[in-house]
């Protein structure tokens, strides 16, 4: 079927008519790619997939599309599971599966389970094909491929307004970022004036502008929204050629953008169309800087607006706890957020996050660091500029993050921008389930 020939002409509408976008969202399905590995992040993914992985003091990564989802009035999910998956899949169970089918309303875990091959998902497109039974049952018009594991908060109502005011058969959300930072670093999308595109790059050296903006270029952010039909058509097709890697990037899209009406949708913030927040923390150190980006006055992500919330699962804890108030023995923190189940005793918290059930005791210093759940950190410790995985416990007098030589020979992984990381295996202690 070629898009040229179309089946229908939008009606232009006034914009962000909430009565249009529901209709538009009621009629959508996302599938949300939650297998990824995460390799760079070493051994901070060695027991689960990045899309489990915490962020900000009491979230995971899958905790933001999923937020996007409800918040747009999406709300037939489906999560695509594959990298050691029971911590993520634990998750979504606890916090993620109150809705009610009989509604209308779903967010189900569809692992990778063989079902048109012996092959477990090869590609983000393979991880869709594979999935096309569940796509048939539910008809969607729209389907809305979506990444797991990226920090962001967005209303996909604006992006499927946009696709179907554009007739299009894809639609790809992207960024515009500079020309510097989209080198060898992101696909990049070539669009005409219309942001329609006729290109597609795969991190590319020199990459190709926007057309009146020399300085930016558009990268993908690996979320696509398809019209169901078109999007079956081209995922049995590219099932059938046996030379395709079975991904989006690197395989679909560039062989649609000649005949099909593919459209870019650039990622801004609505309020003063400036480039929106969006993070990939797919090293550690990406992923430190995004945690302590939280901790600044004015951090540049706002999870405190109760307009666009980010749900998520979390234990009835106790609030957070400060002991002893003397000169040489307060409990205290300062530019850091501090979780439920916390006690902080006679100890000094600056520039950190504490997740929840973090023990900080007697005359301890913890500085520009992200504390992972059910850590205990021992009395006379100082530790700067750490990352702390989930249960581990810190003995008496641990200095951490001052000297990256020693850290090393302790058994620690220290990252070339200086970041620690620490780890229950590292210690020698039985790893905790996360």
């Amino acid at each position: 079927m070629n898009s040229e020939s179309t089946t229908h002409v939008a009606e232009p509408i006034e914009e962000y008519n909430p009565r249009y976008i529901s209709r538009l969202t009621k009629d959508t399905f996302a599938l949300i790619l939650a297998g990824g590995r995460g390799s760079r992040l070493y051994e901070l993914t060695e027991w689960r997939a990045k899309p489990a992985l915490y962020f900000g003091g009491k979230f995971r990564l899958i905790d933001f599309p999923l937020s996007n989802c409800i918040n747009s009035g999406i709300r037939r999910v489906g999560v695509l599971t594959q990298y050691k998956s029971h911590s993520l899949v634990r998750h979504l169970v606890r916090g993620w599966s109150h809705f009610k089918k009989e509604l209308g309303e779903f967010i189900e875990i569809l692992p990778a389970s063989q079902r048109h091959s012996e092959a477990w998902y090869q590609g983000t497109a393979d991880a869709i094909y594979q999935n096309l039974d569940i796509l048939h049952t539910e008809r969607p018009k729209y389907v809305l491929v979506l990444s797991g594991d990226h920090i962001y908060r967005m209303d996909y109502g604006s992006m499927l307004a946009e696709h179907y005011e554009h007739d299009a058969d894809m639609t790809v959300s992207c960024l515009e970022v500079p020309i510097e930072e989209a080198a060898g670093a992101f696909g990049v999308l070539v669009v005409d004036e219309d942001n329609r595109v006729i290109g597609f790059e795969e991190k590319p050296a020199n990459p190709t502008p926007i057309p009146g903006q020399p300085h930016l270029a558009l990268a993908s952010m690996g979320n696509y929204l398809f019209n169901n039909d078109f999007l079956f058509e081209q995922l049995m097709e590219d099932a059938a050629n046996p030379d395709s890697s079975h991904d989006f990037g690197n395989d679909i899209i560039p062989t649609i953008i000649k005949d099909y009406k593919i459209y870019a949708s650039p990622f801004r913030e609505p309020e003063t169309n400036e480039r929106a927040y969006w993070r990939d923390v797919g090293t550690l150190d990406s992923f430190w800087q995004a945690n302590m980006e939280l901790v600044t006055p004015e951090p540049p992500l706002n999870l405190y607006d109760a307009d666009w919330p980010i749900w998520t699962y979390q234990a009835q804890l106790p609030p957070a706890k400060f002991v002893f108030d003397d000169d040489d023995c307060r409990g205290s923190a300062a530019d850091s957020t501090v979780s439920g189940g916390c006690i902080v005793s006679g100890a000094t918290v600056r520039k950190s996050l504490l997740f929840s059930n973090v023990r900080v005791e007697k005359y301890s210093t913890i500085e520009e660091s992200v504390v992972l759940p059910n850590v205990s950190i021992g009395p006379h410790c100082k530790i700067r500029k750490t990352i702390i995985d989930r249960g581990c416990t810190i003995e008496e007098g641990s200095v951490i993050g001052f000297d990256a030589q020693q850290d090393k020979a302790n058994g620690f992984r220290v990252t070339d921008a200086g970041v620690t990381l620490v780890t229950p295996t590292m210690l020698g202690q039985r790893r905790d389930l996360a």
